[in-house]
């Protein structure tokens, strides 16, 4: 590493390397976390690759919901991957250091990804609106053509935003320590480590938070503001209960990813604790992909169905 002198009179340090802290602090927890991590990226891979599958497979799940929804737990399975395998290594082995470039690389995938989930949200938050509150236009609407180019345009359209957002990060100075206090190459730990005015960078990352995270939301609250009032009106409790039904299971991952997210992202860098990131990250990282199965597969009974049937097929070719 070459020390560089700063004007203001510190160092600053070309940094070839990072140390991801991870969960350091809690030495005597180590193998229970590893274990514990290992369960759940094989449930992660396990339940969500079945939502894939099934919904690929099954002529009765060719629909548009369940095609966002096979869409979807593919993202998860993507998403999670980029930052769990590291955590289990770390923890099996302490050794927590990450190249400069695979720490900006892990940022850039973790960020278009979570652009992604955030709009394809808001995608099924609209699919579900067009199903309820028109559903003469329905079938017109969300045709194959169109839900393939709202999927398309969900992946693509962060990616330009979000390598600009990580070029800008990494293009920074950073001061003394290499220690992320985190788990993987999140913003605001990053943002920690910087020398200098990061104003401009707070404010990008606050845009690209509003573009990406408050929007969809935005669009999501607006939808379920449709829904509800439509239901409502339903004249049939029988078919209230059942519309209610078919939502809550999205609106519980909704919650879950976009409350944790907006917490991390809309709030200054200077009010962060590590412990607060990292538990707040373990939420819109790990625990919506493993929440995501179960909500989608023990509260659906199409997709039960569905998975009986297929593994009823399956052991019969045994």
């Amino acid at each position: 590493m070459n020390p560089q002198q700063n004007p203001q009179g510190g160092n600053l340090t070309n940094l070839k390397e990072f140390v991801l802290l991870g969960f350091s602090d809690v030495p005597h927890l180590q193998w229970f976390l590893f274990g514990l991590l290992i369960v759940m990226y094989s449930f992660i891979l396990l339940g969500n690759g079945f939502i894939v599958l099934i919904t690929r497979v099954d002529s009765a799940l060719q629909t548009p919901m369940y095609f966002f929804l096979g869409n979807f737990s593919f993202l998860e399975i993507c998403y999670v991957s980029i930052t769990l395998p590291r955590m289990v290594f770390n923890l099996s082995t302490q050794r927590r250091s990450i190249s400069f470039i695979a720490c900006a690389i892990q940022m850039c995938c973790t960020l278009i990804l979570g652009a992604t989930e955030c709009l394809l949200l808001a995608v099924m938050a609209y699919d579900r609106y067009m199903a309820i509150c028109n559903p003469l236009h329905y079938p017109l609407v969300m045709n194959q053509r169109v839900c393939s180019q709202l999927v398309i345009g969900c992946w693509i359209s962060g990616i330009p935003a979000q390598i600009g957002q990580t070029s800008q990060i990494f293009s920074l100075s950073f001061c003394g320590s290499n220690q992320i206090n985190h788990f993987f190459c999140d913003i605001p730990p990053i943002l920690h480590l910087a020398c200098g005015d990061i104003f401009m960078n707070e404010m990008l990352v606050f845009l690209g938070a509003v573009i990406f995270v408050l929007v969809p939301f935005l669009l999501i609250v607006f939808s379920y503001g449709k829904i509800i009032s439509t239901v409502l009106k339903l004249p049939s409790a029988t078919s209230r209960v059942k519309a209610f039904s078919t939502c809550s299971s999205h609106l519980a991952v909704v919650i879950l990813f976009f409350g944790s997210a907006m917490i991390t992202y809309f709030t200054s860098n200077t009010s962060h604790s590590g412990g607060t990131d990292k538990v707040l990250s373990l939420f819109y990282t790990v625990v919506t992909p493993v929440f995501n199965p179960l909500v989608y597969s023990l509260r659906n009974k199409d997709i039960t169905v569905a998975l009986r049937k297929f593994l009823c097929k399956q052991i019969t070719k045994i």
